[in-house]
This record gives C-alpha cells, sequence and structure tokens, in this order.
C-alpha cells in the first residue's frame, strides 16, 4: 500500500463531543435560573396582591414557560454572536465558537424552544404572560444583541429585557398593571446596571478587543464607570422606598430594602474613590448579593 493510500485510510479527527456542560452553556443555564426566579417571585407577589390563592399548576406553567423562553432567547444571542465569543477568553470555549455544535443545529434548537415557551404560556397560563415572554426574547435577541456592537446605549436595553421576567409572573398570576408591575420592573432595571457596569469595566479589554462598544470602553481610569454605577445606585436605592409609600409592603420592609441600598452607594462611592479592579469585584459581588436579599425581604413584607 503507498503511502497516501496509507494516510486516507487513517481515520479523521472526531469532532468534539456536545456534552451535557455544553448545552447548559448554549442555554445559559445560570442566567436561565435567574429568570425563574424573578418570574416566580412576580407570580408569588401578584397572587398575594390579587388574593384568590397562589394556584399551584399554574405557577408550575409559568415557571416551564419562562424557562423555555429564556434558553431560547439565550441560543439566538450565542448564534448571532459566534465570531464575537471566539475572540474573548472567557466565551470561546462556548459550543458554537468551539465547534461543538453546528450553527443550524442551534437555530433549530432555539426555534423549538421560543415556540413551545410562547405557546405553552399562552395555552396554559394566559396571553399576556405569553406577550411578554414573546417582548423579552424579540428585545433581547433582535434589539440587544445586534445594538452591542453599535451603542453603548445596548446596556439600558439589555436591563429592559432583564427586567420583563417578573412581570411574565406578575401577569401570569392575573396581576394588572400598575404601580407594582412598574416597581418590580424598575427593580429589576436599576439593579443590573450597577452590576453590568462593574463586570464592563473589569473586563473592558476583551469587550472592547471583541467588537462590544460599551460604557467602559476606553475608560482605563474609571471615572466614566463609576460615576455611573453610584448614579445607578442611588436611583435603585430610592426606588426601594415606593413599596411602604404606595402602602404594597409593610412599612418595616423599607428599613432592610434600605439598608441594602445603602450598602451598594457605599459599594459605588468607595469604587468612584479607588476606581480599581478590586473595588470594581466587590460592587459587582455585591450585586449578587442584593436580589436575592431584597426578592425575599419582598415575599416576606409583601402585602
Amino acid at each position: 500500500m503507498s503511502r497516501s493510500a496509507s494516510i486516507d485510510a487513517e481515520p479523521a479527527a472526531a469532532a468534539p463531543a456536545f456534552t451535557r456542560e455544553d448545552l447548559m452553556a448554549l442555554t445559559k443555564a445560570r442566567l436561565s435560573m435567574l429568570v425563574i426566579i424573578t418570574t416566580l417571585v412576580g407570580y408569588w407577589l401578584a397572587a398575594k396582591t390579587v388574593g384568590a390563592g397562589v394556584g399551584w399548576e399554574r405557577l408550575v406553567h409559568t415557571a416551564i414557560g419562562s424557562a423555555l423562553a429564556a434558553c431560547a432567547a439565550s441560543v439566538f444571542n450565542q448564534l448571532m454572536e459566534i465570531d464575537i465569543d471566539a475572540r474573548m477568553a472567557r466565551t470561546a470555549g462556548r459550543p458554537l465558537p468551539a465547534r461543538k455544535l453546528p450553527p443550524g443545529a442551534a437555530f433549530a434548537i432555539g426555534w423549538v424552544l421560543a415556540a413551545l415557551g410562547i405557546v405553552h404560556l399562552g395555552v396554559m397560563v394566559n396571553a399576556a404572560a405569553s406577550a411578554v415572554a414573546a417582548a423579552t426574547i424579540l428585545i433581547y435577541v433582535f434589539v440587544y444583541t445586534p445594538l452591542k456592537r453599535r451603542s453603548s446605549l445596548n446596556t439600558l436595553v439589555g436591563a429592559v429585557a432583564g427586567a420583563l421576567p417578573p412581570l411574565i409572573g406578575w401577569f401570569g398570576a392575573g396581576g394588572e398593571f400598575g404601580v407594582e408591575a412598574c416597581f418590580l420592573f424598575g427593580l429589576l432595571f436599576f439593579w443590573q446596571l450597577p452590576h453590568f457596569v462593574a463586570i464592563n469595566w473589569m473586563y473592558r479589554e476583551e469587550y472592547e478587543g471583541a467588537g462590544f462598544v460599551m460604557w467602559s470602553n476606553g475608560d482605563e481610569g474609571g471615572r466614566r464607570t463609576a460615576s455611573l454605577a453610584l448614579v445607578f445606585s442611588l436611583a435603585l436605592t430610592a426606588l426601594t422606598a415606593l413599596p411602604a409609600v404606595y402602602g404594597f409592603a409593610r412599612v418595616w420592609a423599607a428599613v432592610p430594602l434600605l439598608a441594602l441600598g445603602l450598602a451598594m452607594v457605599w459599594l459605588a462611592v468607595r469604587f468612584s474613590r479607588q476606581r480599581t479592579r478590586p473595588a470594581a469585584r466587590r460592587l459587582f459581588l455585591f450585586t449578587l448579593l442584593y436580589l436575592p436579599a431584597a426578592l425575599g425581604i419582598l415575599i416576606v413584607g409583601w402585602g
């Protein structure tokens, strides 16, 4: 047998295997879990407001539908950012840039998940919850994702998409549009902004090198980023007075909510003074603690 024939006879290198961990990365399982949790909190608070009982079966269907919608949005987001993800060390190992899954297969998965999530909410919950889930996918995929390459306003648009899941639960439980719904939206909206600007600044070189247009781009000294973090933290703290002012939460709940907000403001002030990576990281880590603590306070003190 000739040398060339021997080489041709050798098996081709096997493609990297697609694992369960890759599926979790494709659907951004941790981010999707946050969507489910905030959806269920919105549902629970609306059920307490309406006073008609939780309705456990509907709650489960709301969770299922929101989970499917969240996973779909994550898949489409990664499909649109394969080239960018390949340039950043934090995302180069994702299934699509690592060539563990063909884009066509991911596209099919995304459409199936989106259709199942929207239809499931419409049939098993109600049209309002389904409409909010559809709007979340549309804003996240078709507005936020492409805007990341064009304008730093993408952070605000992304925060809108991230603030809608509580309203899926709110309307799913029969809640009406009003100050309570606006508060839940505002809480998630303003919470995301210090969270995002802190992580954007910590990884500003990667974001800028990959082609993202962020507030942190070119902000080597951190002055602009720290100022934004402080403004958004102050806005979030002021917002948490609304439940007590409008009477849809017990007055005592305002105290721990205010304490949480002031702690975030203090960390933002420290970031603005020091403008170092450790200071930004402390602010970022506190935002991870803030949200579950605030939601827990609202669950106990609502009504």
